[in-house]
Order: C-alpha cells, then sequence, then structure tokens
C-alpha cells in the first residue's frame, strides 16, 4: 500500500528501512497534531510539512533534519510538546523542532522589527545550521504558495525572503534555493520587470536556440573525438533576477551580459576539467579575460568549477562551466549535499568530507566511544555564521547591526591570500586592516604597515581579489582610532574599539 511519504523516501541518500519508519511515523505524528487544520489554499497543512521534507530529501539532508521538517510547525500550532516529540523520536528532533519554533516567532514588522528579527534569527541558527535550512526550505514552500496570502503581506513576505533569505542561500552555497527564492520574489515585488525579463529570455533563447544546439553538438564531438566518452552536459538561460542585477551593471546592454547562456560540462574527475577545457579552447575562440577558475581558488561558500566565455562561429556568446560530479551537487545543494553526519567514521578524506570541512572549521567535538565509533558532539555551522553570532552580541543598537550586515556579511565577497597561500574571506572594499583582523586579533592589534603582491601600499588602500598581502608588525604597536574612519568589517571595527578603549 502506497504511503504518503514515498516520494520523501525515493528523493533520500539510500534510506534505509528504519528511516523510512520513522519518517512514515513523524507524517503520521504530524497529521494527527494538525487535524482539520487547512492552509490559505483550502488544502489539508499537512501538505506543507510534507513538500519541506521533500525538499530537504532532494538537499540530501539526514532523516533527523527531515523529521523535523515534518514536526517544525506543531509546537507553534498544535497541542504537541516537545517533551512528546524527543519520547517519540529523539533529542536531536526536539532541538531542531525548537530552532525552527523559535524562528518562526520572529515577525517581519518592517525596518526597526527586521533588524531585531535578523539578530535574533543568526544567534538561534549559529549553533546548528540545519535550523535555518529547514527554515528555507519553509520559506521556499512558502514563497511558491503566496498567491494566496493577501497583498499587503504578500510584500512583506517577498521582502524579507529577498533581504534576509536569499542572502542566506547564497552564503551557505545553495544555488537550487537561492535562485529560486530570488526570482519568486522578484515576480513579487517587481511583476512588470519580472514579466519584461522572463519575456526577453524566453525569446532570446527561442531565437538562439538552433545555435546553442549546433554548440552543444559540436562540443560532444569534440569531447568524443578526443577520447573523452564518460561526461554529460546541461543547458541553462540565466534566471530572471540574476539577469535583470546583471544587465543593470552593464548599462542596460544585453549583448554584455556574456552568462546569459550557459552549457554545463560534468565530467568524472578535476583532471578531466582541465582537459576539457584544453578540447574546449581549441574548437572555439575564448573571449580574453573571461577565463576563471573556481577550482584553484574557489569561492568563499564553496563554490568550484572552470568558466570560460567562448564565442561561436554563429556569433552567439556562451559561458562554458566545467565541473565534477562532486562540484555539480556542492554548486545546487551547498552545504547541505555534504554535511558531516554523527558517524564521521563513514566519511572518507577526500571528496564530500574533505569540502564539507572547509564549509564548517574545527566546530565540533570528537569522542570516541567504546566499540570505537566516532561521535561528535557541538553543532556544525560555517564560521561566518559564528561570526555573526558573536558581532550580534557586540552590537546593542539596531543602526550598528544593520551596517554590519549591509556593509560585511551580506556584501559582495571577494577572497585575498596570506603569504603562506591561506584563503582569507572578506567584502568587496576591505582593506590590510581588515585582512589582519580577519587573520587574527593580535595581528590586527601589532600591524604597522601591509604589503600587497610585495608592494607597501597604504593601511587605507581597498584590497583587491586574488592579492597576496603580507601584515608588518612592530610588538609594541596599537591600533589607531582613525583607522575605524575606512575598515569595512565589524569584526574589525569591534577589535579596533576594543583596544583603543583599553588604551
Amino acid at each position: 500500500m502506497p504511503h504518503p511519504t514515498d516520494d520523501i523516501i525515493r528523493a533520500m541518500q539510500s534510506p534505509t528501512s528504519e528511516d523510512q519508519k520513522e519518517i512514515q511515523k513523524a507524517y503520521e505524528v504530524a497529521k494527527v497534531a494538525h487535524g482539520t487544520e487547512l492552509r490559505r489554499s483550502g488544502e489539508p497543512y499537512i501538505t506543507h510539512p510534507h513538500a519541506i521534507a521533500l525538499t530537504l530529501a532532494k538537499l540530501g539532508m539526514d532523516r533527523d533534519t527531515i523529521i523535523a521538517g515534518i514536526l517544525h510547525d506543531t509546537l507553534e500550532d498544535t497541542q504537541l510538546t516537545a517533551e512528546e516529540i524527543e519520547k517519540q523520536f529523539d533529542a536531536t528532533v526536539r532541538f531542531l523542532v525548537e530552532g525552527v519554533t523559535k524562528l518562526s516567532k520572529l515577525k517581519y514588522r518592517g525596518l526597526e522589527r527586521h533588524v531585531e528579527s535578523l539578530r535574533r534569527l543568526f544567534v538561534a541558527t549559529a549553533s546548528d545550521v540545519r535550523v535555518i535550512i529547514i527554515k528555507l526550505a519553509d520559506r521556499l514552500h512558502n514563497m511558491e504558495t503566496i498567491e494566496f496570502v493577501d497583498p499587503v503581506k504578500r510584500n512583506r513576505i517577498a521582502l524579507e525572503t529577498q533581504e534576509v533569505y536569499v542572502p542566506i542561500a547564497e552564503r551557505l552555497g545553495i544555488g537550487v534555493i537561492k535562485s529560486r527564492l530570488e526570482d519568486l520574489a522578484f515576480k513579487i515585488l517587481e511583476p512588470e520587470q519580472y514579466k519584461e525579463m522572463t519575456r526577453f529570455l524566453t525569446e532570446r533563447g527561442e531565437n538562439e536556440k538552433e545555435a546553442l544546439d549546433k554548440a552543444l553538438n559540436d562540443l560532444k564531438k569534440a569531447l568524443a573525438e578526443a577520447g573523452m566518452r564518460n561526461f554529460h552536459t546541461e543547458a541553462r538561460i540565466k534566471n530572471a533576477h540574476s539577469f535583470a542585477a546583471k544587465l543593470a551593471r552593464k548599462g542596460n546592454d544585453p549583448d554584455k551580459v556574456y552568462d546569459m547562456f550557459a552549457i554545463r560540462l560534468i565530467v568524472p574527475s578535476v583532471s578531466d576539467c582541465y582537459r576539457a577545457l584544453g578540447i574546449i579552447h581549441n574548437i572555439w575562440r575564448p573571449l580574453p579575460g573571461r577565463m576563471k577558475d573556481y577550482i584553484a581558488n574557489p569561492k568563499p561558500n564553496g563554490y568550484r568549477s572552470l568558466h570560460t566565455t567562448i564565442i561561436t562561429p554563429h556569433k552567439v556568446i556562451i559561458e562554458i562551466q566545467i565541473r565534477s560530479e562532486e562540484m555539480q551537487e556542492e554548486s545546487k545543494f551547498g552545504i547541505a549535499a555534504h554535511f558531516i553526519y554523527k558517524n564521521q567514521k563513514k566519511a572518507k578524506e577526500t571528496g564530500a568530507a574533505a569540502w564539507a570541512k572547509r564549509m564548517i572549521p574545527s566546530l565540533m567535538k570528537v569522542s570516541r566511544k567504546n566499540d570505537g565509533d566516532e561521535v561528535v558532539s557541538g553543532a556544525p555551522g560555517p564560521q561566518w555564521l559564528k561570526e555573526l553570532h558573536l558581532v550580534a552580541e557586540h552590537f546593542e543598537e539596531d543602526e550598528a547591526f544593520r551596517e554590519a550586515l549591509k556593509e560585511d556579511f551580506f556584501a559582495e565577497r571577494m577572497f585575498v591570500f596570506t603569504p603562506k597561500g591561506d584563503v582569507i574571506d572578506l567584502p568587496v572594499g576591505a582593506t590590510p586592516v581588515d585582512f589582519a583582523y580577519a587573520v587574527h586579533s593580535d595581528i590586527g592589534n601589532s600591524m604597522v604597515a601591509a604589503k600587497a603582491n610585495g608592494k607597501i601600499i597604504p593601511l587605507d588602500h581597498p584590497l583587491h581579489n586574488g592579492n597576496i598581502v603580507e601584515i608588518l608588525r612592530k610588538k609594541n604597536a596599537k591600533p589607531n582610532k582613525k583607522w575605524l574612519e575606512f575598515v569595512k568589517t565589524s569584526g574589525a571595527k569591534h577589535h579596533i574599539r576594543a583596544a583603543t578603549k583599553q588604551k
């Protein structure tokens, strides 16, 4: 007999019979708890937690997270208690449901309340990133069914989605949710521009379809002739919001948006990526300056791929993105794709686990049971969430916290390098002082000068993507209060204020 959760089980990564049993139980518990409650669409309420659980399963999340997604509204909307959830499932499920419930009580009521909500949102979720992933899945389904909400509330939800949830999804690298939320919010907030962008992209795609198909076939043929057989391709047109934003940056000239059309080439290994790049450049002329190696230099959210932009004989400009299967999963599902669960023994040090460790620095304590299994305690979460947690505690005024969010955590990011090759993630426009404090507060407090790519630069000089930065220090040096006039990161501001106040 089919069960309503069968599609959730099918979407999971290698589900066990125990997974199926527990998820079915959670569904039945939620269904009974919500009873005859209906959504605004008139559907039974259980359709909402079901949709969330399905999204979480597709993201590759574990059983506890999927169960928490099914039960996420029960504490707030039903008679079910946290104690009952723990008794029927476990303490982890209870913890996750309580975390989501805490966030659900935060209501977006304009700018002042919004900032307070942001602070509490991040402070609550920095302890376990799974809570925010459940919230992203929850927001995605709410946005997909937003036509049933009254117009005033609809705009508020869409604005909150655009200002809060899209940047979070982007920083966590969950591209599949980020782009969907982006377009859904865009459709509500700027309906005319959304229609215009969608219409333009559809028409341009139809006009160039023949040339795109020809390019795809030429690529497959060239790869096969070079002996590469194990690959597959995807074609994509830029999503409406992303295209609109880039169009505005390019002076509203669509011919300057070089990644309107993209072909994704997925190959087995990293060496195959570079080999394929050589084959591509052998058959098409690459656009100068448009080759980007995000494998050697991943983006701050973990994204890895090779990008090159070529011009076909039909004068169509196409961006080709070359990546391995693992990189493809990362680009779509981000941190959710390769989560480190309680039994680290099952994860290899290469591939998924290595990527997850880049995204989740040493935030978990590992102990060993008598049977030899490793047990992870403490809650995983990206370092930038931990940093924002600390910043939230130090900014008492809403205005200061809002500026910290705008100028630092949600700003456009770049990466610069230490002389040893370590990557430091900073907002665009950050200075050597920001860099120094990002490495360590002691380095910032004792710096006297800085070099970028071997040359001395002023301390207020904006760094650029890819710079190799060296900080020159003196033992008795002290921070200068004037640094506050040009530093960009909230962490640097906090340490400078603390040090100068102490002095």
